[in-house]
Parts: structure tokens; C-alpha cells; sequence
């Protein structure tokens, strides 16, 4: 298998961005479905926790963590349950915003998670009633799907709960896992209140997850008929891991059962099928935990109810998709936020270790290790996704006793999804190729990010809160997905284009010279009228030089470089930018015959991306005093402290 990641070696390489769907089918050629059914584990012989009325196990399970759970289960005793109401749902097609409904849901479902881990932990049926009140409080909703995905999902493509569809999606499905672990927990307690309450809550468990995922193959994410040019993303693994959990708990007829687990390996084969081999998460490091982290959740699932017949975590692919998270880390809390993610590091530590020991990963084990250190993991205080968070419990006394280690390499090259991590003394480079229609794509071929001593300076702003906007057909009127609010050229006044065939060309990584070019004329639609826009960066200890080489087929308007930057920012003096990031300085050096450079500050009014920068963050312009058809531009980044 051609090697994923080549760090500190000379490589050369010209290649276009793959989006072929490569069938390496790995989980139907781990196993036939006669071969799973005959190596199922039946009847929850596989659960790794302790029953309910083991309390000499749950004592031993949650050790010194115990009594901090049950304080914050009692913060929730008498707890009255939020209606979401219909208005509140609705509001997703009134305004776009998703929040209106998802804070009254996730308020729901934090408060029964942390009474049924209260209740787990004590055992002594003192939360008992505010489950059971939770219980039928869920079993009366009309549906567990979010307002967004009702819109999207369901035939009438309204945010109205539609009782004659059963959705499948992401955060529904967490709901189902949640209520399915509560049923195998609870249900013999749930009998001595009234039958009925086990019986109405495993009535809607069938309903609402069981059924539907046996009945029904034309969900988006279950890809079924993805060709070359579906896009298969992080829903794919993460409703096939919740579907599988619920099946594993609820179900102990061999036939059923193994039809529906071969049916998630098939789906989930789609999911591998679409992820380059080379393992990096297009969707970036915010996503990396539900992408190839949820893959790794049904894996796991995978090889617990198979008695460990099928895995196929001893597959190179697996083990690179597990290392992008740890190789994507810049340093004190900073990752590369290509796509929809943050560049604030998100808090995966416990699933990269427990990852990094399935696939036999070092560098995941030891990055976990002095990340715990630094962060130490805690005690999760949302249960939705009880599996990794019971998971997180249970091995949190293995991650605490690792000494860690990581050393960061100096040169990164996904070949095929074209990301490019390079370390040259206290600097550091992310670059990238690819296309412009990727999953949570910004129209940002060729930008870079930059930083000196861990501390941002030429940065990829991120994602705002999502919205309606977000996922629509507008999504490119938002600032954040244009290349023009990237680290990229305006081209005869025009911007990159969106879509799989604005793509990269003859894209060179170089880990001697710490160089990457590109060509990214192939990104901007044919009003730019570009025929070759080389892109180039030579990364040093204390400097990044950059340099455009054109050919334009006719001048339209002036060219225009862009550079975001959170810094104070100075372009009093022709040819030099001043930055100040803290306590850098750094400085933009230009040709001042070339260009005039000017500054637009840009409000952060938006959380998500305030919480990251602060109140501000600007783009500085190189603006061109000539229009010129063909010729070179150069410019420098230099630390000067």
C-alpha cells in the first residue's frame, strides 16, 4: 500500500486531488454476513460495565469520580422537563436559527444523562422517579431529530415534527443510544414502577431507530448508491455507530441482529470507500471526533459484538485516518482549522488514546499522554453519547498513567488530500491543495496558515454558528467560506469558485526545502481569466517567503493579495506591514512599486468565532498598481521578535 504520510523526507510530487471512490469495500471483505452471524455475541455478554445492582463494580468503575457524578445528578432532582415547542421548531424556518430548538432538547437530554449516571453511580433509587418522568417525557415527543435535519430530511422538507416519518440523523440517534443503554440498565428496575414503563420505552426504541434502519436504505448518509461524485461524510459513521450500539442492546435474535450489523458494515464500507487513503480528515480537526472518531466507535462496536472476529483496525488507512488528529496539532491548544473547523483545539484526548491503543499508534498515545497532562481529561458532564463517555470513564485511569513523548514532525504530506504540515525551527506551516468540494468546504485553495512560537499569525478565520444559511445554497455568501477572506489573490477582481472541479494542479511538497507550490488558476471560474497562477512557500526558522507567478488571458482589474491577521496591524510605511500578535512582531514585507496596501477591520460578532479572536481580526490587501497580464509577485513574513 502506497505510504499516507511521508514526514521529514525529501518528496516531490505532482498530483491532481483525488475524488475518485476507490471500492476497498475492508469491512465486507473482512467478513461474510453468514460469517457475522455465527460470530455474534448475543444476549449483551459483550458490555464491559458492571449490571446495576453490581455496586462493588460501579464502585471499582468510577473510584474517586463517584461522588462528583452524583452531585451533579442531584443538581436535576425534581427536574421539570422542558417542552420544545412547536414554535420552537418552526423558528428554523422563520429565522434559520437552529438554537431556538436545539438549547430547550440539549437542556432535556443533559439533565437525563446526568440522573442516570447519578443513579448508576449511587444505586440506590433516589433519581429514579426523574428518569422515569424522562422516559415518558422522550416517549411523547414526536420526534428526537433536530429542526434542521427535520427540514432537510423528512418527505414534507418541513421543520415541523412529522409523526408518520421516523428520521435518522445524528443527534436523534444519540438520543436512542442514551435511552437504549438506559433500557438495558433499567428495565428490570422500570418493572417494579410499572411494566409498562419498559415496555413503552423499548416500544419506541423499535420504532424510532430499530425499525426504520432495518426498513429504510435511502437515508443520505447510509450511501448506498454513492458513486464518484457522492460526497460521504461524518454522518455516515456516527448514525451507523449510534444505529449499531442500539441494535447491540435491544436486539438478541441472531437473524435480525446480523442483518442489521452486516447492513451498517455495508454503509460504512461507503464511508471508507470515500476517505483518502493517505487518512486526512478533509472536514477538519473540529470534525476529526466525528469522522474518523465515530469510526472508530463502531469499529470498536464492531469487534465487541463479533467477540473480535471482525476489525480491521490493523489496516494502515484506519491507523493514518487516527494520527491526522494528533499530526494536525500545533501546539498550546492550536490546531490547522482548514474547513468548518475551529482553530481551537477541540477536547478528543481520551478517544485519541483510546484509538492510538486499538490501532497500535505511538504518536496518538503519547500526544493523548502530554495533552492529558496539560488538560487533564475529566469526567464527561454530557452523557448523550454514552459510549465514548463511558469509555472515557473507563480507561481514564490507563491515560493518567502514560508518560507521553510526542515529537512533532517536521514535515507532513497527505499526498492525496493534499494537506501540507511543515516545522522549521519555532515556525510553523499548513498549506493545502485539494478542491472546493469537499465536505464543509471553504473556497480556500492554496491559503496557508502561519505561525511563530505557537502563537497565530497568518490565520484561517474558521466558522461562524451554524444556521440555515450555513448549509443551503447561499453558504458562499458567508465571508468565511470566500477565498477573498482567505490568504489567497482576488484574480481580476474575482474569487474562487465552489465545487469539486475548481481544483488544484501541479501541486509540489518538498520536506528538504520545506517548499510547496501550486498552481490555483484551476480554482477560479472562467471570468478570472487566469491560465496559470503558481503559487509557491519556503518556509524558514524565523520567515515564510511567498511567491505568485501569473499568465492572465486579459486584464480586468487590478490584482488584490489577501492576508488575514488578528494582530494590530500598521501599513503607514510603503512596503512593510507591521503585525503585533501579543508579544510578536512580526513584519509583511512587499514590493511598494508593486502595491499599495491597505487595511478592513472585521467585527466578530459571532461567538464562535470571537471566543477564538477576540472582537476583531483584519485583512490586509496588497492592492496592484498596474494590471499586468503576466509577472511575478514576492512577499515575506518575517519574526522580528
Amino acid at each position: 500500500m502506497k505510504k499516507c504520510i511521508i514526514v521529514c523526507l525529501l518528496l516531490a510530487v505532482s498530483l491532481l486531488p483525488s475524488h475518485a471512490y476507490e471500492q476497498r469495500n475492508l469491512l465486507e471483505k473482512a467478513a461474510t454476513e453468514s460469517q457475522v452471524k455465527e460470530d455474534l455475541v448475543l444476549n449483551q455478554a459483550w458490555v464491559q460495565y458492571p449490571s446495576y445492582t453490581d455496586r462493588t463494580g460501579w464502585d471499582q468503575l468510577l473510584g474517586t469520580n463517584k461522588e462528583q457524578i452524583i452531585k451533579a445528578g442531584e443538581r436535576y432532582l425534581g427536574y421539570n422537563w422542558v417542552v420544545v415547542k412547536a414554535t420552537d421548531y418552526m423558528e428554523y424556518e422563520k429565522s434559520g436559527s437552529r438554537n431556538i430548538m436545539q438549547i430547550p432538547n440539549n437542556k432535556n437530554t443533559k439533565a437525563f444523562g446526568a440522573l442516570l449516571m447519578a443513579e448508576l453511580a449511587e444505586g440506590k433509587g433516589r433519581f429514579m422517579g426523574d428518569i422515569i418522568n424522562g422516559v415518558l417525557f422522550f416517549s411523547e415527543m414526536t420526534s428526537w431529530a433536530e429542526s434542521a435535519h427535520l427540514a432537510a430530511y423528512q418527505k414534507t422538507h418541513r421543520a415541523f415534527p412529522d409523526f408518520r416519518e421516523d428520521i435518522l440523523e445524528l443527534h436523534q440517534g444519540g438520543k436512542a443510544q442514551m435511552l437504549s443503554w438506559t433500557y438495558y440498565f433499567l428495565h428490570r428496575e422500570f418493572d417494579k414502577w410499572d411494566p409498562a414503563i419498559s415496555i413503552r420505552l423499548r416500544h419506541e426504541l423499535q420504532k424510532r431507530e430499530i425499525d426504520p434502519y432495518l426498513r429504510r436504505s435511502d437515508f443520505w448518509w447510509q450511501a448506498n448508491n454513492a458513486t464518484s461524485k457522492t460526497m460521504v461524510n461524518n454522518w455516515n459513521p456516527w448514525c451507523n455507530s449510534n444505529a449499531l450500539m442500539c441494535f447491540m442492546l435491544l436486539v438478541n435474535d441472531r437473524d435480525s441482529l446480523a442483518t442489521a450489523v452486516y447492513k451498517s458494515m455495508v454503509s460504512v464500507d461507503k464511508y471508507l470507500n470515500y476517505v483518502k487513503t493517505d487518512g486526512a480528515c478533509e472536514e477538519g480537526p473540529s470534525y476529526w471526533g466525528h469522522a474518523a472518531g465515530k469510526l472508530y466507535d463502531y469499529l470498536s462496536e464492531l469487534s465487541l459484538i463479533t467477540g473480535g472476529k471482525v476489525s480491521i483496525f490493523h489496516q494502515p488507512m484506519v491507523k493514518a485516518m487516527g494520527e491526522y488528529i494528533a499530526r494536525s496539532y500545533i501546539g498550546d491548544g492550536w490546531v490547522v482549522n482548514f474547513a468548518d473547523a475551529s482553530a481551537r483545539a477541540v477536547n478528543n484526548i481520551s478517544l485519541m488514546y483510546r484509538y492510538g491503543k486499538a490501532v497500535g499508534s505511538q504518536v496518538m498515545i503519547n500526544m493523548a499522554a502530554d495533552r492529558n497532562k496539560v488538560t487533564p481529561v475529566e469526567v464527561p458532564t454530557d452523557w448523550l453519547d454514552f459510549y465514548e463517555s463511558m469509555e472515557t470513564v473507563r480507561t481514564l485511569k490507563e491515560l493518567n498513567a502514560e508518560k507521553g513523548g510526542y515529537k512533532a514532525p517536521s514535515f507532513t504530506w497527505y499526498p492525496e488530500t493534499q494537506f501540507c504540515y511543515m516545522r522549521n525551527g519555532t515556525s510553523f506551516l499548513a498549506t493545502k491543495g485539494g478542491h472546493n468540494g469537499e465536505s464543509h468546504n471553504h473556497n480556500d485553495i492554496g491559503s496557508f496558515i502561519l505561525y511563530f512560537d505557537n502563537t497565530p499569525i497568518m490565520i484561517d478565520a474558521g466558522v461562524g454558528t451554524y444556521t440555515r444559511l450555513t448549509f443551503s445554497n447561499q453558504r458562499y455568501t458567508i465571508w468565511t467560506m470566500q477565498s477573498n477572506y482567505h490568504n489567497l489573490p482576488l484574480i481580476n477582481g474575482v474569487a474562487e469558485k465552489d465545487g469539486s472541479r475548481y481544483q488544484a494542479k501541479d501541486v509540489k511538497a518538498n520536506g528538504k526545502k520545506f517548499s510547496f507550490s501550486l498552481d490555483i488558476s484551476g480554482a477560479y471560474p472562467a471570468e478570472a481569466a487566469v491560465n496559470r497562477w503558481i503559487r509557491s512557500y519556503q518556509l524558514k526558522k524565523n520567515s515564510l517567503l511567498i511567491s505568485d507567478q501569473f499568465s492572465l488571458r486579459e486584464t480586468k482589474a487590478p490584482a488584490q493579495i489577501n492576508f488575514l491577521t488578528w494582530g494590530k496591524v500598521d501599513v503607514s510605511t510603503p512596503g512593510v506591514v507591521g503585525i503585533q500578535v501579543k508579544d510578536k512582531v512580526v513584519q509583511l514585507s512587499y514590493d511598494p512599486h508593486a502595491f499599495t496596501a491597505s487595511i478592513e477591520p472585521i467585527d466578530l460578532t459571532d461567538k464562535s468565532l470571537s471566543n477564538v479572536w477576540g472582537r476583531k481580526i483584519y485583512r490586509v490587501s496588497l492592492n496592484a498598481k498596474a494590471m499586468v497580464k503576466e509577472g511575478s509577485y514576492q512577499y515575506e513574513i518575517i519574526k522580528k521578535k
